[in-house]
This record gives structure tokens, C-alpha cells and sequence, in this order.
């Protein structure tokens, strides 16, 4: 049996990953505003994503789009596009300056600063490869939802923290983010053509692919 993540694996990660000073910022700029980020575990893994998908359109559902956003545009195809989406425009501010720090041209992102269910259905069909959504398990069935239209073929929809560190397993907990979140399995199971995939990331991250 494979041993479980300890924290001496992921600092020995942390610690071989290279240097980057523009992340760091990103990083700084989340923590200055008090916003939860991925780690650099979960951030690798979308840059992978984006890369492996060839990515030439995501979307980054978050108040942390500078740190979410520079995973994602690492990986992207180079012509490719982001589109970040938060109803604070001061957090989109300040991601465009740490992107353009970085040298991405400010014609690869767009900025909506709206709820996000509010401009998904706007959004072209079939058109991404990757969206990110931070969103709480009670809000996470309808994001989703709004997310599967908008995916290509082998496109990724990911939401972090959406497991609850595994507490939905206590059936005593009855509070309603809890609920919602074994609620959110049974339709995550109910979907036709896609495949889901949990993993032990954050606090329980899946993702749901389009086949």
C-alpha cells in the first residue's frame, strides 16, 4: 500500500522546485488581501494540465488569479488566452500588473470582474481546455454545470478544497457545506461521458474531464 503525503515530501518538493520571483509575488499579493491560494503542489499540476492539453483557452474562477493564473499561463500554448473571473477588481488589478511583470501579453488575458455564474452562459461553447473554480461545495453543482458546456473535448473543469479534508465521511456532521458536499458526489457519479478524478491535494481537489 502507497504510504499517505507526508509534510517531509512535499517541503523536499517545495524545495527542489526552481525559484521564481514573479510567483512569489503572486503569492504576496494573495496573502496581502487574505485569499486562500493553491499550493505549489496544486499549481504544478495545472501548469501540467494546461501543457499537456495544449491549452488555448481557461478560466480561472478566483479571487487569487495572479497565483492560479500564472500556473495556468505557464503551461498554456503560447497564443492561448485567460480568462480571470471575480466580482473585485482590485485583485484583477493587481494580477495584470504581476502578469505583464512577467512578460505575458496583456492581449493573452481578459478580466471580468462579475459573479461567475452571472457571464458563463455568455462565455463561447466549447472553447476551453482548462477552468479552475474556486467555489464552496454549495455552489459547486451549478459551476460546474455552467463549466461542462464551455470545455473541448479532454477538457478539464478543477475544483480545489471541495472534499473537505474527507469529513463528508462522518454522517453525523449535518451542517449544510457538508451535505452539500456528498450531494455534489452523487452528481459528480450521475454524469455521462466524463471522467472524474479525485485526489489528495489541498483539501481534496477533483476534476472532471470531458471525454
Amino acid at each position: 500500500m502507497l504510504k499517505g503525503v507526508t509534510e517531509e515530501l512535499r517541503s523536499y518538493i517545495e524545495a527542489i522546485s526552481p525559484a521564481d520571483t514573479t510567483l512569489e509575488l503572486a503569492y504576496e499579493t494573495a496573502e496581502e488581501f487574505g485569499l486562500s491560494a493553491p499550493d505549489i503542489h496544486i499549481g504544478q499540476l495545472l501548469s501540467t494540465l494546461a501543457a499537456t492539453s495544449k491549452a488555448q483557452g481557461a478560466i480561472a474562477i478566483t479571487p487569487a488569479s495572479a497565483v492560479v493564473g500564472y500556473f495556468l499561463l505557464q503551461g498554456m500554448n503560447s497564443q492561448g488566452t485567460l480568462t480571470c473571473i471575480d466580482p473585485e477588481p482590485e485583485y484583477h488589478r493587481r494580477s495584470a500588473e504581476i502578469f505583464r511583470n512577467a512578460s505575458f501579453s496583456p492581449t493573452r488575458v481578459r478580466f471580468l470582474p462579475s459573479r461567475p455564474l452571472d457571464v458563463m452562459g455568455r462565455l463561447a461553447k466549447k472553447s476551453y481546455q482548462i477552468i479552475y473554480g474556486e467555489v464552496s461545495p454549495i455552489d459547486a453543482r451549478a459551476l460546474i454545470s455552467a463549466s461542462l458546456p464551455l470545455l473541448s473535448a479532454g477538457g478539464s473543469v478543477i475544483i480545489p478544497d471541495i472534499l473537505l479534508d474527507g469529513t463528508p465521511s462522518d454522517q453525523t456532521r449535518r451542517d449544510r457545506e457538508t451535505v452539500a458536499a456528498r450531494d455534489l458526489q452523487d452528481y459528480l457519479n450521475s454524469l455521462e461521458s466524463v471522467q472524474v478524478t479525485r485526489l489528495p491535494l489541498g483539501a481534496g481537489l477533483v476534476i472532471v474531464t470531458v471525454q
